[in-house]
């Protein structure tokens, strides 16, 4: 079973390493295990953006938390330039222990 600190322990990393270019931020944990990341920042200026937050699933898989990418949304308009939303599912039959997420805000 995931915990919720655990998830949030990943996020915080993630934003650490990836600095002002890059910033996560869990915007719902769903009952099925699908978590859902708001990506902010100028990496979607570049190429590769999916590369970007595949890095968080990486990141939690190096902890034991396997997760992998399962769909990238690029918003409309103006938020296009800054934001991408990743959606996440948790492999296998584990579930998310509820607790205290603060989705990794750093702002």
């Amino acid at each position: 079973m995931v915990r919720e600190n655990e998830l949030e322990d990943v996020i915080e990393l993630y934003n650490r390493l990836h600095g002002v270019e890059a910033q996560a931020k869990v915007l719902e944990i769903k009952d099925n295990g699908v978590v859902i990341v708001e990506f902010k920042g100028s990496f979607c200026h570049t190429c590769g953006v999916r590369d970007w937050l595949e890095d968080l699933a990486y990141l939690a898989q190096s902890r034991g938390i396997h997760v992998e990418l399962v769909e990238m949304v690029e918003p409309e308009g103006e938020e296009r330039d800054f934001k991408r939303i990743g959606v996440f599912k948790l492999n296998g039959s584990k579930n998310i222990a509820r607790g205290g997420l603060s989705g990794g805000e750093n702002s």
